[in-house]
């Protein structure tokens, strides 16, 4: 068995989650066939911004897993990965609108051996990763010392964006209590309104903004598709806007947002709980441009930092 292990970053970024490869099938044209997974898409938008990025996920040793390994290294993600079996898929059928549909075929086992304890200023994880066993309980064991940090390892930033797809984690009933454990152990929580309807059916918006941040997250983001985006901490909230561009589909637009999000606050300084209105209008405006970058184009295609100044 061949191990991808590739260089250990002093203060990377970490990600946890499902790496896998999206079939997408569009009405009168032929399937495409794309690298995705929502952490995996994550960690190669913090890798083509120029973001030093370690990716932790679980591969086949098939032509797929090989496929996705070459696709997250040319975007200078450092993968933690032990290929072995078949490499996870996802089946996207787009409607006319761009909007797309899921079917998925999964295994999320990663190799926690291959982690170091080197200090890390952010940890990201989310999606289907943080409910399917066994790897969740890896995530479960990562948080645990994450949060524990202390002297030379300092905690680093935690971010947590559910992605949640309820054929795969099950009743809201069962994923619920799950959900707000992790989502209490966060400093960012980023979802979609889709992801805030299924989990508080009953609440509003604001309700569920509301509910979100007594959880015990310092800041939280809802994207509402092409409605804008809330970000919002206890003290502050913003409304921003989406951008006017012509959408091929809005694959991997949430990650995009979540990459915006984990790279701006990687690199400021103030705590995320004191962030003020005209803070979190910035970080939503900036984490909207780039999202529209990558529905204006076909795929999980995220930018690169040239993509920002052109």
């Amino acid at each position: 068995m061949k191990l991808f292990h590739l260089r250990i970053i002093p203060m990377s970024i970490l990600v946890i989650g499902e790496a896998l490869i999206d079939i997408v099938s569009t009405p009168g044209s032929p399937d495409r066939y794309a690298p995705g997974g929502a952490p995996a898409n994550v960690a190669l938008g913090l890798g083509r911004l120029g973001v030093e990025v370690e990716f932790l996920t679980d591969v086949g040793d098939d032509f797929h897993g090989g496929f996705l390994l070459a696709h997250l290294q040319k975007s200078q993600v450092a993968v933690l990965a032990s290929p072995r079996g078949a490499t996870s898929t996802a089946l996207a059928r787009l409607a006319d609108d761009g909007s797309a549909e899921y079917e998925f075929h999964l295994r999320w086992d990663p190799d926690a051996s291959l982690l170091s304890d080197a200090p890390r200023s952010v940890v990201h994880f989310g999606s289907i990763a943080a409910f399917l066993s066994p790897g969740a309980a890896v995530i479960d064991e990562v948080l645990a010392s994450a949060t524990g940090a202390s002297g030379t390892h300092p905690r680093p930033l935690i971010s947590f964006d559910p992605n949640i797809r309820p054929s795969i984690i099950g009743s809201r009933e069962d994923a619920l209590p799950r959900f707000e454990e992790l989502a209490s152990r966060v400093d960012v929580l980023k979802l979609s309104d889709v992801d805030a309807n299924w989990l508080y059916p009953d609440l509003d918006e604001s309700a569920q903004v509301n509910r979100l941040l007594s959880l015990g997250a310092n800041l939280v983001a809802m994207t509402l598709g092409g409605e804008g985006a809330i970000v919002a901490t206890a003290s502050a909230l913003a409304s921003v806007t989406s951008r006017k561009v012509e959408v091929k589909d809005t694959i991997g637009a949430g990650d995009t947002f979540m990459v915006s999000l984990i790279h701006d606050l990687n690199a400021q300084d103030n705590a995320v709980s004191d962030l003020c209105t005209a803070e979190l209008t910035a970080l939503g405006d900036r984490a909207s441009a780039l999202a529209a970058i990558t529905v204006s184009q076909e795929g999980a295609d995220l930018p690169w930092a040239a993509d920002l100044t052109s």
